[in-house]
């Protein structure tokens, strides 16, 4: 029995898409994005009291891209994943993370903070511009080449997960190669079934979040 413990738009979000692409079966269980998550209860899942949180194999894996990492080994037949000495592939299924921490902290000025006046003008500015320089790392990856790697793999999940969040705070339009990607990757079935229902709790109420006072 496989089950996953996941917020709305967050990074559990590519641990729902990976196994939305492998076809499997599994338990899903959606939390609020609040202090519930540091329940007794949930702590005895996840030791932080965040998501995700995958129970699988009688163990819980709740790294995010750990969990995509053993997901692929689990699933060779899927072509999600590459041989375990692949530089390339564990390059760029990490790099999501580089894409994250920009996007984490600006859900944490824009989303998680709530006073204008307790948000930070220098993160709120410097985040986007980080952002962009991410950007221009997958744009010129994305050269020639319409993957990350040979073929769509768990690596290409977890950057777009990262880039879905990263959108709503720095535009993906300047990078037309990386904006094409995106757009495409997005608007596969298994990524679409990840979205939140209408009426269902987000981290995000809206598509774009400017910079404080414009």
């Amino acid at each position: 029995m496989i089950k996953l413990h996941h917020c709305h738009e967050s990074r559990s979000q590519r641990v729902l898409w990976m196994l939305y692409e492998l076809g499997l079966d599994f338990e899903l269980v959606v939390h609020p994005f609040d202090h519930s998550l540091r329940s007794p209860e949930y702590l005895a899942v996840h030791p932080a009291g965040r998501v995700p949180a995958l129970e699988i194999d009688g163990t819980v894996i709740f790294e995010s891209l750990a969990a995509l990492q053993y997901l692929a080994a689990r699933h060779p037949e899927a072509g999600l994943g590459h041989d375990a000495g692949n530089a390339d592939w564990l390059n760029w299924l990490n790099y999501a993370e580089t894409v994250s921490q920009h996007a984490a902290a600006l859900t944490q000025q824009h989303v998680v903070i709530y006073e204008d006046a307790m948000r930070s003008p220098t993160v709120c500015k410097l985040e986007p511009l980080r952002l962009a320089k991410v950007y221009g790392a997958i744009e010129a990856r994305l050269e020639e080449r319409e993957y990350l790697l040979d073929h769509f793999s768990a690596a290409d999940i977890g950057v777009v997960q990262a880039l879905y969040m990263a959108a709503h705070f720095a535009r993906l339009g300047p990078f037309p190669r990386l904006f094409d990607y995106f757009q495409r990757l997005t608007a596969r079935p298994a990524f679409l079934k990840t979205l939140p229902a209408e009426g269902e709790d987000r981290l995000y109420d809206k598509p774009f979040y400017e910079l404080p006072n414009g």
